[in-house]
């Protein structure tokens, strides 16, 4: 099918992922197609390493710092930092958000941006998206005052609340697309090997 006759399509009536409108939502959809294509031809340059380093500042509090990533073998410069805290009846000073509040939002803006792509991926046009995580934590498990108990979430429930010019359908589909390839959510639904190492300095 040639541009110009993609072009005619209504969005609303794509099945199947749209590549010839860009960008849309803010993504440039011709850029991203491009970004598969290449990661499909030679695999290497999909590797990614991603790493922080956190310091104490004190009490509950620290500070997590980004020097930069690594992208297909290129180093990416990402001079950032966030603090976290914990509310004073946890023994915080309350001024930033906790570990478990980062995690949920990790978990929502990494599959933020696998709505808007794949959204954009199909031609849709977004006029919203909102994603509430929640999760409960008995602290008995984080006290150590219960073995049976589990240290963190056992659930992670979260809701997608998403308005756009697609069909129920595309959203159906751009939902099943999330699920089964946003980096985070594989993160908390599958077991990860965390290998420590202790340094006493």
């Amino acid at each position: 099918m040639s541009t110009a006759t993609q072009s005619t399509v209504r969005p609303s009536t794509r099945t199947t992922p749209d590549t010839a409108r860009s960008p849309i939502n803010g993504i440039d959809v011709a850029g991203l197609r491009q970004t598969i294509e290449a990661v499909r031809a030679a695999p290497a340059g999909g590797q990614t390493r991603w790493a922080v380093d956190t310091d104490w500042l004190g009490g509950t509090k620290s500070r997590t710092r980004v020097a930069g990533c690594e992208l297909g073998g290129q180093w990416v410069d990402r001079p950032f930092e966030f603090v976290a805290d914990e509310p004073t009846q946890l023994l915080g000073t309350n001024t930033a958000p906790n570990p478990q509040e980062y995690l949920l939002g990790a978990l929502n803006a990494c599959m933020t941006v696998g709505y808007v792509a794949g959204a954009s991926l199909y031609g849709v046009k977004l006029e919203s998206l909102r994603i509430r995580s929640e999760g409960s934590i008995d602290l008995r498990g984080f006290l150590g005052i219960s073995r049976a108990v589990p240290a963190g979430y056992d659930k992670i429930r979260y809701t997608v609340h998403i308005r756009g010019d697609g069909t129920p359908e595309q959203m159906r589909k751009i939902h099943e697309l999330v699920m089964a390839t946003s980096p985070n959510r594989f993160n908390l639904a599958n077991p990860i090997a965390l290998e420590a190492e202790l340094v006493v300095e």
